[in-house]
């Protein structure tokens, strides 16, 4: 019965001191849990580091692009347009490594499709539509 007791009391106190804790981390501070980075060089060819390289430019340019995600001003448009033909530079250059000709036509298509958001008079409508499913167009080539 004392043990009871004192383990009750002892679990009670723990938890009396653990409430009024409060620990403040810096979100800076803390890593990121994985990395989108390529893998190393020597694979470069290679679907699945092509795929990578992709996603990252895609992941990239979605952070750079949210900076003009809510603007409606000429300069959000002028920005969204230079984010998107950045990308497909980008894309274009990945995609020109692969060994695979399957997955350098559908790394071509997301690539054109980001030219052609780059030229957009409405460079916003494609954000909000098909640039969040862009990267879908390469995942049946990522073996």
């Amino acid at each position: 019965m004392r043990r009871r007791t004192a383990m009750t009391v002892t679990l009670l106190a723990v938890a009396a001191l653990a409430a009024g804790c409060e620990i403040k981390v810096n979100p800076g501070s803390v890593s990121a849990p994985f990395s989108v980075a390529p893998i190393p060089s020597a694979s470069a060819g290679q679907p699945m580091y092509v795929c990578t390289a992709v996603y990252k430019i895609l992941t990239d340019g979605a952070v750079q692009a949210a900076a003009y995600a809510t603007g409606s001003d000429a300069a959000a448009k002028d920005g969204l347009r230079k984010t998107f033909t950045e990308m497909a530079g980008q894309v274009t250059a990945a995609g020109a490594k692969s060994d695979d000709p399957a997955q350098k036509t559908a790394v071509d298509q997301v690539a054109a499709a980001l030219t052609t958001a780059g030229q957009a008079e409405d460079p916003q409508a494609f954000l909000n539509g098909e640039f969040s499913t862009i990267g879908q167009k390469i995942d049946g080539t990522c073996q």
